[in-house]
């Protein structure tokens, strides 16, 4: 392993003269969607004149997330199966076939000289086409644990870009490159920004802070978690930003008030994360590959609790591997109510802890992911 708005129908005509022609597929989450247009810019960075076109699933968040980027999309009518449900899940090999075809279709009309794959639902149905029609793709892994489509998938794929070590146990050894996940860049420049964060967050600068993160969407676990030990925070005289997703905010307000404690932020979503990251003194936070990826160039202490509600656990492997580094700590999520903010207390009166967990997860940042994924992705356009 090496380290370092589109209508559905309509045929896309082909623009610009000498750049390569690349189609970028996959979605559903931030975790994937961000990637996924840091690529894209970091494409274009490097030769203006590159083609790019994206294929996600239709009603997926990357429908309105990749236009407000400045990209063109078309959406596949693809869903993955749904755990525990029969019923919905009766479409799903129409619903494959179908989107399988409709790639074909857009890789005939955009003439595609390479693909690439960030996962998510769109990812299988383009990056299988693109093989039938022998365009070469990439694969970007983001987690430590490959899904199964991505491993079967890898068979084939020129390159695999992969976050973690030990990848050559999904994928053929000689194909992966270890990029790291590609970062918002803006979200990591935290240097210098303290006092003004501290400032937005209405916050003490004599006080500790805890970052409470869930994603957009929210993490049930982490804001029962937080609601059960207010007391102990408050008692303790802790500072807590606490970003609940659009799912529990109103209910917690109705619950706690807009104003409930002059030690306790409470926002349904941070428009600034490297205000937030910076205000921090220790981050509570899920584990996804993306996130994971900003934490290490933050390089502050974490405490990772894992949603055990994705794909093949991804999320716990994803903890392990840092907690092997001594780069994290890691508590269940069935085991959060009990001891997450006993934890995070903890590790705020240590400040010796704080600095090795600090210190060891700075050793995995790749913050430039996006460049060297962006380079392999031209690579293979001129070996094809």
């Amino acid at each position: 392993m090496k380290e370092q708005g589109q209508q559905p129908n309509q045929k896309l005509p082909l623009q610009g003269a000498g750049g390569a022609r690349v189609i970028i597929s996959g979605g559903g989450t931030g975790g994937h969607i961000f990637p996924a247009i840091a690529i894209a810019n970091a494409l274009k960075k490097m030769d203006p004149a590159t083609e790019i076109l994206f294929v996600g699933a239709s009603g997926r968040m990357e429908m309105e997330k990749v236009p407000a980027a400045g990209y063109r999309i078309i959406g596949l009518e693809i869903q993955g199966i749904q755990r525990g449900s029969i019923v919905k899940n009766l479409m799903f090999p129409v619903k494959l076939v179908k989107s399988v075809f409709k790639a074909l279709q857009i890789i005939r009309d955009f003439k595609p000289d390479a693909c690439v794959g960030v996962g998510g639902y769109a990812s299988g149905p383009l990056l299988y086409a693109a093989s039938i029609k022998e365009i070469p793709y990439l694969i970007q892994e983001q987690n430590s644990y490959a899904g199964k489509t991505n491993k079967w998938l890898g068979k084939k794929a020129r390159k695999i870009c992969v976050a973690f070590d030990g990848m050559d146990k999904f994928f053929p050894g000689a194909d992966i490159i270890k990029t790291g996940n590609p970062i918002r860049r803006e979200s990591v420049d935290i240097a210098g920004k303290q006092r003004e964060a501290l400032e937005s967050f209405k916050l003490s600068a004599t006080k500790k802070t805890i970052l409470v993160t869930g994603g957009s969407l929210g993490a049930r676990t982490l804001n029962n978690s937080i609601k059960a030990g207010l007391d102990q925070l408050i008692a303790a005289d802790v500072q807590v930003i606490w970003q609940t997703g659009k799912f529990y905010y109103k209910n917690l307000i109705a619950e706690l008030g807009e104003n409930y404690h002059p030690n306790v932020c409470i926002r349904e979503f941070v428009n600034r994360m490297d205000l937030a990251y910076a205000a921090a003194d220790v981050i509570i936070s899920r584990a996804g590959a993306g996130t994971i990826a900003e934490l290490c160039v933050i390089k502050k202490p974490v405490i990772l609790v894992p949603s055990p509600n994705v794909a093949e656990d991804h999320q716990t492997k994803n903890a392990l591997a840092l907690v092997q580094e001594h780069a994290a700590v890691f508590i269940a999520d069935r085991d959060a109510e009990a001891k997450l903010v006993d934890k995070a207390i903890a590790l705020l009166n240590d400040r010796h802890e704080q600095k090795i967990l600090g210190d060891n997860i700075g050793k995995l940042a790749m913050p430039n992911a996006d460049e060297v994924i962006a380079k392999e992705v031209i690579q293979i356009t001129i070996n094809n």
